[in-house]
């Protein structure tokens, strides 16, 4: 009796040890990513749960026992003594229930975050025992822990390399023990159980060995998170060293990987969206930008921004528009669109333009501060393909030499072959709206890929562009921005750095038919702005995943002939029809508007809501997934449901046949050629009861006679409920 304990609590202990290795692997992450400290005391209470289930403490001692830590932890984090926790921490308990009551989860204070993180804990660590000890399968608990590592390592700054080898090493030592369990019975020696786990643990650490020694191919997928970054819109620029809502404090020396801040700066009401600027830079240092004149006096303005502010020239179309922000965290400036006219806010607000970068800050009072809300009146520019490339530098007046100088600087040791590459990229165009649209395409035809955090910052003596362009050929938007502006500036095209927001995360449609647009740290962005005579300041957009409405397209010019797909000018006026009076033709036409507005509201709804929509269908597919893999569960009580309401005795029939279905599905299959007294005798068997041969010989009865006894449901009922019952169990 005492080898077999001996045995049990061997096999018993191994599963508890990995299991808790297993489990501080999803613990490991917490605090790198949120700070939290001391994580040790969070371990300790896996190591000490783990301990009690092996130990078979009763569970009333181990609740008992485990409150006393949590309580003990609690205090020590965040009370300090003991006296002061217990006049704290129940008048906290209840003030943070109506919070949760609530749904206001973000204001629940430290102490009961880390209670309910515990109570957690206690959760996960009586499932596992659970998985371990009752149903002997640990695959589900694997997985997810393997799910959980790898999508860390993906969209987070945790590494998880060293972390998935040892989930992978832990788990299939864990499935070898747990298959060798069911394979076998108590009766089983102790050396041939030691033999199996000593061979899996030969199978698993030879076989990290190889993966070790063996060499590794280059990813074969590009890295994801661009792309599922670029579908929601938000583009992250935001680095290690971050300013205020996602930005560098200084931009001197780029490169590097970053930490994306997913902290809200403001939300946008637009009517259409666009991108966001806060300033520009107009110098290249070989490792990054600076302002050429950083002590500039600012200009200071009311509502109209200067006329020294400048955009583009009137002689470019465009539209007024009008974007509202409501700022949620104040950094001081003021975010606004290309074209900005006019920003109205409170009376007591007046803003300072600084000339040398383009950044606006608002000032109220005598202290810098951005109102809560304001609005933004601009120009929406359509700039056209034909103008820009008629633009040049022949045609440009006095002024335009200022600027040339300005932005096409570079320094006195920039890479000879950064001009190189440009003037091939550029060698068969011929206006400089043809180089720009050249050198914007190139880094999403060339090899280029958009990454986050395995970006590496250039040695003392090493051009970040050339680093980028020659070497990694891997970044993000800083990477793209900068190697594109430096390109043009090299083939004497004027070029400036430009620092902002992307649109941001579409929200909903308001009443007035605006976008609500919410804009976080990890839409700060950065692109280009090229300068061309007669018409200003132009965006373009280099990064791979990211479109700026503003960006003007290369089309066909006027001399280009016509062919079926270039779309033809619609005249300017269009000559009234008659009226038409004929009520039939007027229903008609009523109704094909009504069917193309049917049509145009279905695709709107559609494009607003897709991501809700594949939401509730995915869920709804687990949904279903999960009722039939569970179905033994649910179904008896289902059936007994449907049967209530049935009481004449033709009903019995088939309730049994339910009855058998049911068996099948519970795993107590009826053998090929078995008879159903037979069958019934191992049901009851293993129900220690004589249920099913009762029910069976009324089926018999029924099966070989062809008649029933009056009454024979309503006496059986019960009998088939209580059985149904046991099944599900």
């Amino acid at each position: 009796m005492n080898q077999q304990r001996t045995k049990w609590t061997i096999d018993s202990f191994l599963l508890h040890v990995l299991s808790f290795l297993l489990l501080w692997e999803w613990l490991r992450p917490v605090e790198q990513l949120t700070g939290t400290n001391p994580i040790g005391f969070f371990v300790g209470f896996i190591a000490g749960s783990l301990l009690l289930a092996f130990l078979g403490v009763p569970r009333l001692v181990s609740a008992i026992l485990k409150m006393i830590y949590i309580l003990f932890c609690i205090q020590f984090i965040h009370y300090g003594s003991f006296g002061t926790m217990m006049n704290l921490f129940l008048s906290d308990v209840i003030q943070n229930t109506g919070l949760i009551l609530k749904g206001q989860w973000t204001e629940l204070s430290d102490s009961i975050r880390t209670l309910l993180f515990f109570s957690l804990l206690w959760i996960t660590v009586y499932l596992i025992h659970y998985w371990l000890m009752i149903r002997s399968n640990i695959l589900f608990f694997f997985f997810a822990t393997i799910v959980f590592i790898t999508v860390l390592d993906t969209f987070s700054p945790y590494s998880a390399q060293t972390a998935i080898i040892r989930s992978v090493l832990i788990g299939f030592v864990l499935m070898g023990i747990l298959a060798f369990r069911r394979l076998t019975d108590s009766k089983t020696q102790s050396m041939m159980k030691l033999k199996w786990m000593v061979s899996v643990a030969v199978f698993v650490a030879g076989s990290t060995a190889i993966a070790f020694a063996a060499p590794k191919a280059d990813p074969v997928w590009p890295n994801p998170v661009p792309f599922v970054k670029s579908l929601g819109g938000s583009g992250n620029t935001s680095t290690d060293e971050t300013g205020g809502g996602g930005f560098r404090s200084d931009d001197s020396e780029l490169g590097g990987p970053f930490l994306p801040s997913s902290e809200v700066v403001f939300t946008a009401e637009v009517e259409e969206e666009h991108y966001w600027k806060v300033d520009t830079r107009d110098e290249y240092t070989g490792k990054g930008w600076i302002s050429s004149s950083p002590d500039e006096q600012p200009l200071t303005f009311r509502r109209r921004v200067p006329p020294s502010f400048f955009s583009f020239t009137e002689e470019v179309p465009s539209e007024e528009r009008t974007s509202i922000v409501y700022n949620e965290e104040d950094y001081g400036y003021i975010p606004y669109p290309h074209g900005l006219e006019r920003i109205e806010a409170a009376s007591s607000y007046r803003y300072e333009l600084n000339e040398g970068t383009d950044k606006i800050t608002a000032i109220n009072g005598d202290e810098q501060e951005v109102p809560a809300s304001y609005s933004v009146q601009y120009k929406h520019p359509s700039f056209r393909a034909e103008e820009l490339q008629n633009s040049s530098s022949e045609e440009a007046g006095a002024s335009f030499q200022a600027i040339a100088n300005r932005y096409t600087q570079l320094p006195e040791n920039i890479p000879p072959q950064i001009r190189e590459l440009a003037l091939d990229i550029t060698e068969e165009h011929e206006t400089w709206f043809e180089k720009a649209k050249a050198i914007e395409a190139y880094f999403s035809s060339s090899g280029f890929t958009y990454e986050q955090v395995d970006v590496p910052v250039p040695s003392e003596d090493e051009d970040y562009v050339a680093q980028f362009l020659f070497d990694t050929r891997r970044g993000y938007c800083d990477n793209f921005s900068t190697s594109m502006a430096v390109m043009l500036r090299t083939i004497d095209i004027p070029a400036r750095w430009v620092k902002g927001y992307t649109e941001g995360t579409y929200l909903e449609t308001t009443e007035s038919g605006n976008q609500l647009y919410q804009v976080t740290g990890e839409n700060a962005h950065s692109w280009v702005e090229v300068f061309f005579p007669g018409i200003g300041w132009v965006p373009f957009e280099p990064t791979q995943g990211f479109t700026n409405a503003a960006v003007p397209e290369l089309e066909a010019t006027s001399q280009t002939p016509v062919n079926e797909e270039t779309p033809t000018e619609t005249p300017a006026e269009t000559p009234e029809q008659p009226a038409v009076e004929e009520p039939t033709q007027a229903e008609e036409g009523l109704d094909e508007d009504s069917g193309e507005a049917s049509e145009v509201n279905a695709e709107s709804f559609l494009n607003t809501n897709w991501k809700a929509i594949a939401f509730l269908a995915g869920a709804a597919l687990i949904l279903a997934a999960l009722c039939y893999r569970y179905r033994r569960k649910w179904l008896p009580f289902y059936y007994i449901f449907m049967f209530k309401q049935k009481k004449e005795d033709h009903h019995f029939p088939q309730a049994y046949l339910v009855l058998l279905a049911q068996l099948d599905r519970s795993g107590l299959k009826r053998k090929k050629g078995q008879t159903l007294s037979g069958y019934a005798k191992e049901i009851d068997t293993q129900f220690s009861s004589s249920t099913m041969s009762g029910l069976t010989a009324h089926y018999e009865q029924y099966l070989y006679r062809d008649r029933l006894p009056n009454g024979t449901w309503n006496h059986a009922r019960n009998e088939w409920e209580s059985l149904m019952k046991k099944t599900s169990s």
